[in-house]
């Protein structure tokens, strides 16, 4: 874990997401989910696809800081567009959960759709 966070320190973003898994588990460094989102999130801002995804994933349950689901929703798109199935699978998911409770995000039920469709057709599902 030494040379990850040198290395994360200097703002490597492979670094970065190496740490926060580290960090998210409690392996070989002390469990902090805090620690781990704003690697996630450092690493995000760098354009770092699984970053976005990962930083994503913690807005959206509260993992490290409050649930937010609009940053959640934002961090999914940015992944999305740069083709991670995960990401579409997960942003379509929350337009349409977020539509059917009626909370944080406009209803935007031709967008889900779109990003869902967009995860099958790489996974061939």
């Amino acid at each position: 874990a030494r040379w990850w966070r040198l290395a994360a320190d200097q703002g490597q973003a492979v670094a970065q997401v190496s740490l926060a898994v580290l960090h998210s588990a409690g392996i070989g460094v002390p469990r902090d989910p805090i620690e781990a989102a704003r690697l996630f999130r450092l690493a995000a801002e760098q354009n770092f696809v699984l970053a976005q995804l990962n930083y994503g994933v913690c807005c959206e349950h509260g993992r490290g800081g409050p649930q937010d689901i609009c940053e959640a929703a934002r961090y999914y798109h940015l992944a999305a567009e740069q083709g991670s199935a995960r990401a579409q699978l997960y942003l379509g998911r929350l337009l349409l959960q977020e539509a059917a409770v009626g909370r944080a995000l406009p209803a935007a039920p031709g967008e889900a759709a779109r990003f869902l469709a967009q995860a099958a057709q790489q996974t061939g599902d």
